[in-house]
């Protein structure tokens, strides 16, 4: 049973840990690996360079509007093709993400997550609610 009480504050726990965590990985992809080393590992895989450009877009855009839950919803199913590709780039590297490369559980975890968060929405202290899951498919 969800417990309608603390079910806000555990959707607002998810958007900012999700919202953290891209926007670290955005930020190494430009502080560390930087834009060039980024488009260049992407091209590495035989990945075209405006994905990842859209990849920095999503993890630093899309983080900053998690965090601050702008259209929750609609940011998490923007930015679920970015993990579920880093689930496919490390999925030849095993299990562990101490592994060399990585390994998937990692990426594959975040986009359970990404999934979850997709479900319950904004959580409490958004600032532009997302989309009402009762209220789809329902005439207006």
């Amino acid at each position: 049973m969800i417990d309608i009480r603390t079910a806000p504050y555990a959707a607002l726990l998810l958007r900012l840990t999700l919202g953290i965590m891209f926007v670290a990985h955005g930020l190494m992809k430009v502080l560390v690996f930087t834009p060039a080393g980024t488009v260049g590992f992407f091209a590495s895989l035989g990945i075209p360079a405006a994905f990842a450009w859209l990849t920095m877009a999503a993890e630093l855009g899309g983080g900053l509007l998690l965090l601050l839950g702008v259209q929750t919803r609609w940011i998490a199913v923007l930015q679920l093709p970015v993990l579920l590709g880093a689930w496919v780039v490390h999925s030849g590297n095993g299990w562990g993400f101490s592994n060399p490369n990585g390994g998937w559980e990692y990426p594959a975890f975040l986009a359970l997550a990404q999934i979850v968060l997709i479900l319950l929405g904004d959580g409490k202290f958004a600032l532009s609610p997302s989309w009402d899951l009762r209220r789809i498919g329902r005439a207006r």
